[in-house]
């Protein structure tokens, strides 16, 4: 089984969000189960010359982009056993950062084309595509009106991934004609048509032969006008060709035993003494008050209403006076910038907020903190509750999207759980729960259970590879 692997981005050459670190975890763990995976990505500038100096040129050919003809070429490199090719083109990718040009959807619409003109030049007989989000959820509608003459092309099977709907490729019907070079009749409710507009997303979700997104709740929730993002009627339409697939994360990266980025290594077994060295460590970095007797809760994230951020703003200030201190990581808004620097200031014992993102600080909250903050308004998976868990943070989520499927809430008369949730989007909710979940925290051995159940869940990418394979061979199969 041969699977080409098309993504925007991808850990460690390009990242900019948890997609990278799934285009990275999920191919080597698919590997691992014996299916022929690679991975093929743009050709950034950002990349570092590490990794650009290593690449092998393997051809190049050219790209037709509506009227236009364009220069590809195909580089290769070979990291951590997965076969990564990257599409070159200076003129698209040899840019500062990823996305948020003015020409993204002619970029994106190469990087789409290139894809499909690669599969003639590699020495790799695709099986599958598996397209991920709307930077390249326009190639299973490019393979249908343009590649059922090529037999190369013709048995590609395509699987899309929503990571995120809310972000869904829309562009003037311009790009259509001129981009795409597909005819008018694409231009209709049922292909690509999105308002006056049309959808990258919406056309990968109509002409891909199966559509999974990162967890099982975030698959329900996409069914409902409150998260459907426009697209709700449609993808309640599509019955089970629509599941969900909780992602994981890469045990050998995040890794309290080997970690190098925190203070002192530790596991499940060995947590009590050392994560408490992690603490003291991190409150001494942070010129915090060295203590055990608070609660350090830790949270690493944009800093938007979309991860909560204006739930804690309206409790932030009862918060603080329970005893607890918290360490922020991220950036975003500007407005929560400023608050959360305004609070620094004026809680200087309380509060540590750094406003850029530090993958090595990112660590040492992970290891330091006794609880991990997570009160989204919408979360399609959440990666960080899963890195939190793994360090032995307990998480405090509130029950949406991936992080209802992956945090189980405490229940302190059976002592099961390795976690604290809330259901509502309300801030009385969320500050209810953070002191319940202080008010258990004195108590030694509940909470060393808590932490011991965080920190043996299986939350790699061992079940969920299995799943994926299981929808790559019903395809094959079909």
């Amino acid at each position: 089984m041969k699977v080409l692997f098309a993504v925007s981005e991808a850990f460690p050459f390009a990242k900019s969000g948890g997609l990278a670190d799934v285009a990275y975890s999920l191919p080597k763990a698919l590997r691992k189960l014996g299916i022929d995976v690679r991975v093929i990505m743009p050709k950034y500038g950002d990349i570092s010359s590490d990794f650009s100096t290593k690449m092998k040129h393997l051809c190049h050919f050219t790209v037709p982009v509506g009227w236009r003809n364009q220069y590809c070429g195909i580089e290769y490199l070979n990291l951590d056993d997965v076969p990564f090719y990257f599409i070159d083109n200076e003129y698209y990718f040899k840019r500062p950062g990823y996305y948020g040009y003015y020409d993204d959807g002619e970029r994106f619409s190469f990087f789409s084309r290139a894809v499909c003109e690669a599969v003639y030049h590699l020495d790799f007989d695709v099986d599958i595509i598996h397209v991920n989000d709307w930077h390249t959820s326009i190639i299973p509608v490019l393979l249908k009106a343009h590649y059922m003459h090529s037999e190369k092309h013709r048995k590609i099977k395509t699987v899309l991934t929503i990571h995120n709907l809310k972000y869904q490729g829309v562009f003037p019907k311009e790009v259509m004609h001129d981009l795409l070079s597909l005819p008018d009749e694409y231009f209709d409710e049922n292909r690509l048509k999105f308002y006056d507009a049309i959808s990258f997303l919406k056309g990968g979700i109509i002409y891909s032969d199966k559509v999974v997104t990162v967890s099982k709740t975030y698959a329900n929730e996409i069914r409902t006008l409150s998260h459907g993002e426009g697209l709700h009627g449609l993808l309640s339409g599509i019955g089970e060709k629509l599941i969900g697939i909780v992602n994981g994360i890469d045990y050998e990266v995040y890794n309290p035993a080997t970690d190098k980025f925190i203070f002192v290594n530790y596991d499940a077994n060995t947590f009590e003494s050392r994560k408490k060295e992690n603490k003291f460590r991190l409150q001494q970095m942070l010129n915090l008050p060295v203590t055990d007797e608070i609660v350090v809760i830790g949270m690493v994230s944009r800093l938007t209403k979309e991860k909560g951020i204006d739930l804690i703003e309206k409790i932030l200030s009862r918060l603080l006076t329970l005893p607890v201190q918290l360490v922020i990581l991220g950036a975003g808004d500007y407005h929560y910038e400023q608050m959360f620097r305004h609070y620094a200031a004026a809680y200087p014992s309380e509060v540590s907020v750094n406003i850029c993102y530090s993958e090595e600080l990112a660590r040492k909250i992970y290891a330091g903190s006794d609880m991990y903050l997570m009160p989204s308004l919408t979360e399609p998976c959440g990666i960080s509750q899963l890195i939190a868990m793994r360090y032995g943070s307990v998480p405090i989520v509130r029950e949406t999207g991936g992080l209802k499927d992956t945090v189980k809430p405490y229940n302190q008369f059976t002592g099961e759980g390795w976690g604290f949730s809330f259901a509502n989007y309300d801030p009385a909710e969320l500050f209810a729960i953070i002191k319940y979940a202080l008010s258990i925290y004195p108590d030694k051995a509940q909470w060393r259970s808590i932490v011991y159940q965080a920190m043996t869940r299986d939350n790699s990418w061992n079940a969920s590879a299995y799943e994926y394979q299981k929808v790559y061979e019903s395809l094959l199969n079909s």
